[in-house]
């Protein structure tokens, strides 16, 4: 057998990347390296379709920041009390704009829906000044926007119809908080095959959603993230945004738990690491989420909570008597 060349040590001027490739080939050779997984064609035609629709969905939501940025510059304050500038009451308003309506009252009497509560104050913000300029780049900017909800459609089209036969998967990850059928969809082509993985650790190690284990002589170091998967984190990181306004789930409490001690970022965070262990079990056992509920921290510590109160009621000068509920009992 051929000897295992010895790997070059990091030495100033004697490490190259051409005694590195040797090194790789060398291990190669000899069969010590882990094959790296590669996702079948199906799921990998998803995932670009996928990251196509997110980039189509960032590029049409700088279009809009632009179109707010051309009315701002006709001192045209739509954004400031219509939600959606380019919603209903918005487009109607943007059209009438166009065709060289200039009363304010006019303008705002074409909201719709709730909007029309606003009349007032709508008029008060299309008192602007409208001219040749602006009309161009709304014109412009309207054409655009339109066209990448046409793409838009067409690529989530394709998507529905490529995942038509993982219906069942996808209503199984829609279970959990924060999850619904773009992000289903999303998650579904990020996952990788879970039987490589033989736990959720090391899955959220692979996402890249685990504190960092940086440690040198006994110290704890910086606990930042490594870089994973992309696409698989920034899709659970938007979930666990979306998680935390379920009132009365786990993630919520969890969120709000985290959040006021080490900051909203690092609380979505760890929120998106629990749902991806959730993702795990859910799929590998293929069972529905199960929600551990809000009081779930507070269950784990009831001692602790209860005493931890009636110091907060005697601190404000109330002296409390506890009588457990006949659930509780």
């Amino acid at each position: 057998m051929k000897p295992v060349l010895a790997r070059p040590g990091n030495v100033p001027g004697r490490k190259t990347d051409v005694q590195d490739a040797e090194w790789i080939a060398d291990l190669l050779a000899h069969g010590l390296l882990r094959a790296s997984y590669v996702p079948d064609r199906p799921r990998r035609e998803v995932r670009e379709l996928v990251r196509y629709r997110r980039s189509l969905v960032g590029e049409r939501t700088a279009e809009v920041n632009r179109l707010h940025k051309v009315l701002e510059g006709a001192n045209i304050k739509l954004g400031s009390v219509a939600s959606d500038v380019t919603g209903k009451s918005g487009r109607a308003i943007l059209g009438a704009l166009l065709a060289g309506e200039r009363d304010p009252q006019v303008l705002a009497e074409l909201a719709k829906g709730q909007l029309r509560k606003k009349r007032l104050e709508l008029a008060r913000a299309l008192q602007g000044r409208f001219g040749p300029h602006q009309h161009f780049m709304l014109v412009q900017l309207l054409t655009h926007i339109d066209y990448l909800d046409e793409a838009i459609a067409q690529v989530e089209a394709e998507i529905g119809d490529r995942l038509r036969p993982f219906e069942k998967d996808l209503a199984r990850l829609q279970t959990a908080p924060g999850v619904k059928q773009r992000t289903a969809e999303a998650l579904w082509a990020a996952l990788p095959d879970l039987s490589y993985f033989p736990s959720a650790d090391h899955l959220a190690s692979w996402a890249g959603l685990c504190p960092g284990n940086n440690e040198s002589a006994g110290k704890r170091r910086s606990g930042r993230t490594r870089q994973g998967s992309h696409l698989l984190r920034d899709t659970l990181i938007e979930a666990a945004w979306a998680a935390r306004n379920k009132k009365g789930s786990y993630p919520s409490a969890q969120f709000h738990r985290l959040a006021s001690r080490r900051g909203t970022k690092r609380a979505a965070v760890a929120v998106a690491h629990g749902l991806l262990t959730s993702i795990y079990h859910m799929q590998t056992r293929q069972t529905d989420y199960h929600d551990l509920g809000a009081a779930y921290f507070d269950m784990r510590r009831k001692a602790q909570v209860k005493n931890h109160l009636l110091r907060r009621l005697e601190a404000i000068g109330y002296i409390a008597t506890l009588q457990p509920t006949p659930s509780a009992a």
